[in-house]
């Protein structure tokens, strides 16, 4: 990735992500459900496939590997007399079953995945302070994928290859000190694996590596303000410039306080472990009005939680996702998010 790229215009960055995901889902150019008067011509989209068009094709495909090699998939839909086949517009996704938490949580640990054992190559799992851990799996092209959108996360933030990144989110299981490791090295910055925890060496590191941003939970970001405030008089003076802060609930409050004290843009990156991990969604630093979800990637619906009905826009109601590029674990409609 450029250090310093010219940036796309909405049609050159759509037909950019376009392209991109026909071929990880391994769809030709010349395939015929890619239409070249599907109203991107104008884009200059080289496969002139619209935007509706590319989500359904991409949909389709992860509907029929859910179904083709998850049993727990194929019964749900089965039981509610639905086929892959049936999907042939977006409304058509309201005919198919919800993913709950149940539903991983009754077919712990590997139930939910739907390639076999041997082409996972990762698993991460919640904590499990509420029932049943949740597990999630990846392929090899689902970790590519996950960096690729982290990465596009960091760029959006303002970040390039020039960058020091200090990682300060959990390392393991949880999904957020990987998920942000692999995404730092795929834009080509410098990571620095701190993980969570040691708050007075987060501090040293801090003053000694000089990154220029940190990726961390926002209340323990306080704990290393306090840290740095502490040793050195003040954390307003230090190398960090960017703050990219997930994995909890923050007030605008916490944004003010963190950034007064730390002298950063405080940044909200959103992801959910059973979808993907961080990077779901990630605040532009030139917006700074809340998270961009990745659409390409990820299929969002305001549905009714009560009746499953999708609402219109600006209706409040139960954000739910299917995921689209998704290979180890796909999910459908998965409520709770």
């Amino acid at each position: 990735m450029p250090d310093s790229p010219t940036p796309p215009n909405n049609n050159e960055a759509f037909a950019a992500q376009g392209l991109a995901v026909l071929r990880e889902l391994g769809i030709a150019d010349d395939d015929s459900r890619v239409n070249p008067n599907g109203g991107a011509i104008s884009l200059g989209h080289p496969l002139g496939m619209s935007g509706t068009r590319l989500v359904i094709a991409a949909m389709k495909e992860t509907l029929k590997r859910a179904y083709d090699n998850s049993p727990v998939y194929k019964k749900k839909f089965d039981d509610a007399g639905v086929h892959p086949d049936d999907f042939q517009s977006l409304e058509d996704l309201a005919k198919f079953p919800f993913t709950s938490k149940s539903d991983l949580r009754d077919n712990y640990p590997f139930g939910m995945f739907s390639v076999p054992q041997e082409q996972i190559v990762r698993v991460h799992a919640s904590s499990g302070t509420t029932g049943q851990p949740t597990v999630v799996g990846y392929t090899k092209q689902d970790i590519v994928t996950w960096s690729d959108i982290v990465a596009r996360s960091l760029r959006a933030a303002g970040l390039t290859s020039k960058d020091t990144i200090q990682v300060s989110y959990g390392y393991g299981l949880f999904t957020g000190g990987l998920g942000a490791h692999y995404g730092v090295e795929r834009l080509g910055a410098t990571v620095i694996p701190m993980s969570r925890g040691q708050t007075e060496r987060q501090a040293q590191l801090i003053h000694d590596f000089k990154p220029t941003a940190l990726m961390v939970i926002p209340s323990y970001c306080l704990n290393i303000i306090e840290a740095l405030e502490k040793k050195y008089g003040t954390a307003k003076d230090c190398s960090i410039k960017t703050g990219i802060f997930g994995a909890e609930p923050w007030t605008n409050a916490m944004r003010q306080e963190i950034e007064a004290r730390l002298g950063v843009d405080a940044l909200d990156i959103y992801g959910l472990s059973e979808v993907m991990g961080p990077g779901v969604a990630m605040e532009c630093l030139e917006s700074k009005d809340g998270p961009t979800i990745w659409e390409d990637h990820f299929f969002p619906e305001i549905i009714n939680p009560e009746t499953g009905e999708v609402l219109p826009d600006g209706e409040l109601g139960e954000l739910v996702f299917t995921t689209i590029t998704k290979e180890g674990m796909p999910l459908i409609w998965k409520q709770g998010s």
